[in-house]
């Protein structure tokens, strides 16, 4: 069974994706950048934008019926790899002790000129036995 779960960004419906899907024990995770209501968070901050864009990640996952301790891999898309300790550090304090499976990567640019780190998550729900969860 498929569920998608929405967001608020203004792009979703001009693409056409999901901020998350959920199929079974498996959610997958869009791209999310530090963007609510159309406007860009922290402008000039790669830190700030990281625990904004986290912050997002983690409501999408609660909405899927998933923690952010589920998550097994994250991809960080970075436009300054120079800021890559200061957005390495926010990504620490929240997955420091899950240590999921991470790549960080620079690109020239993301979809807004503001936006300085754009972050996927992919998770994998299992319950308190270690079995996986259907999310029905």
């Amino acid at each position: 069974m498929r569920r998608n779960i929405a967001g608020t960004s203004p792009w979703e419906s001009v693409v056409g994706y999901s901020r998350a899907v959920r199929v079974g024990p498996v959610v997958q995770v869009a791209g999310t950048t530090a963007t609510s209501a159309g406007v860009v968070l922290h402008p000039g901050d790669a830190a700030g934008q990281t625990r904004a864009a986290l912050a997002i990640i983690e409501e999408a996952l609660r909405e899927a019926g998933a923690e952010l301790r589920h998550v097994i891999r994250t991809r960080l898309y970075v436009t300054d790899i120079s800021q890559w300790e200061a957005i390495g550090r926010v990504h620490g304090e929240v997955f420091g002790a899950l240590r999921p499976a991470c790549s960080m990567v620079q690109v020239s640019a993301l979809i807004d000129a503001a936006h300085l780190v754009e972050i996927e998550a992919e998770a994998y729900v299992w319950d308190d036995a270690g079995e996986a969860g259907s999310g029905e």
